[in-house]
């Protein structure tokens, strides 16, 4: 972990704190972002009292300019923001959160108060279709059968997409090399979301693979 990064820390772990005393009013800004899409959700701003909050709380709670109060996003809503992580920037001074929303994140419905029109990657897009059609488990939908299947059934169709995947890369017939490819990314994502787990669970572990030239 970085000197600017706190990842799921509790408060009094030795970790950096925000330096509120840089502002007159002592709130420091806030950005939000997805944690597994990237699209960043809102802005916001927060004292200590918030901040400490939470961290213990591991939802994220703002310091209300309007209402002059602590606010929890999703008090009202149900739609929480849960905390995956959290980190301060150069200067201590603004903080980046990573965070699991519950569901719409702006007051007027939509998922991000920016109004973006490409909720991030399409691949983000589709980890989500998936995780849907697992949670529903809608009727005629192949990932759907998928999971009803079972986690061996699951991984044993990544297997035989993956030897698909090699026969094609010895042959010249570009078009066919790429479908193969989409089918075993495709049931890669199933295979995650059947373990629990995310796309930005793996981007992690690349993170923490990658070394900068000039480390």
């Amino acid at each position: 972990m970085s000197n600017h990064e706190r990842k799921n820390s509790p408060s009094g772990d030795g970790g950096l704190l925000p330096d509120f005393n840089k502002f007159p009013d002592k709130l420091v800004p806030v950005i939000v972002q997805d944690a597994a899409t990237h699209t960043v959700l809102m802005l916001g701003y927060m004292n200590e009292e918030a901040y400490n909050k939470t961290l213990t709380e591991q939802k994220i709670t703002f310091f209300s300019r309007s209402k002059q109060r602590l606010w929890t996003k999703g008090e009202t809503s149900g739609n929480f923001l849960f905390v995956k992580d959290m980190r301060l920037d150069c200067d201590n001074d603004t903080l980046l959160i990573k965070a699991n929303p519950a569901g719409p994140v702006c007051h007027t419905g939509a998922d991000t108060c920016f109004n973006e029109t490409n909720d991030g990657s399409f691949l983000y897009q589709l980890e989500k279709i998936i995780q849907s059609r697992k949670e529903t488990k809608q009727e005629g939908s192949y990932v759907s059968s998928l999971f009803a299947k079972g986690i061996n059934k699951i991984a044993q169709k990544v297997g035989e997409e993956a030897v698909e995947v090699v026969i094609e890369a010895k042959d010249s017939n570009d078009d066919l090399f790429k479908n193969e490819a989409a089918d075993l990314l495709f049931h890669y994502l199933v295979l995650l979301s059947a373990k629990g787990m995310h796309l930005s669970d793996i981007e992690e572990v690349l993170q923490s693979r990658h070394k900068p030239a000039n480390a």
